[in-house]
């Protein structure tokens, strides 16, 4: 996980529209920067459904809340037409800005250990520094406690 207090580093990835974007595009804003394993899935869902909820309070706070997945830009807009959310959603399908932000980690799952996401969120601020970084994040609790923070 990166540490608090460093920059956060910039990417440019597609999202759910086909558009591409930079996170030095949000320079004057905080971020709220979510990794998730996969669309359309318990957790993942839970999880996007609470930043959904919750958007306005995020924007009334002047922050934007963008999550990252491997997943397609097709499987992105699915999940946002079918959850009507309101977010950025990307597309990390080669893992690069996951591993940037190393969130690929090894993974031990009923004795099994893999690679895959480790769920964490970082709070980055209006100037790119991160200054919040959760890691082992409980999808239902998350956006909750993001919104308490920003």
């Amino acid at each position: 996980m990166l540490e608090v207090g460093t920059k956060a580093p910039d990417f440019t990835l597609p999202d759910q529209n086909g558009e591409m974007h930079s996170l030095s595009d949000y320079l004057g804003r905080k971020v709220v920067l979510y990794f998730y394993p996969k669309d359309m899935t318990s957790g993942c869902t839970k999880q996007a459904c609470g930043f959904g909820e919750l958007y306005p309070s995020f924007l009334a706070k002047g922050a934007v809340v963008i999550g990252v997945s491997r997943d397609t830009i097709v499987s992105h807009k699915k999940f946002e037409e079918k959850y009507n959310l309101p977010f950025t959603l990307l597309s990390d399908p080669d893992k690069a800005v996951h591993i940037l932000y190393d969130v690929w980690k090894e993974k031990k799952n009923y004795g099994k250990v893999s690679m895959g996401v480790v769920r964490t969120t970082y709070l980055i601020d209006e100037q790119g520094m991160i200054i919040r970084a959760n890691d082992k994040v409980k999808a239902a609790e998350d956006p909750a406690k993001m919104v308490e923070i920003v």
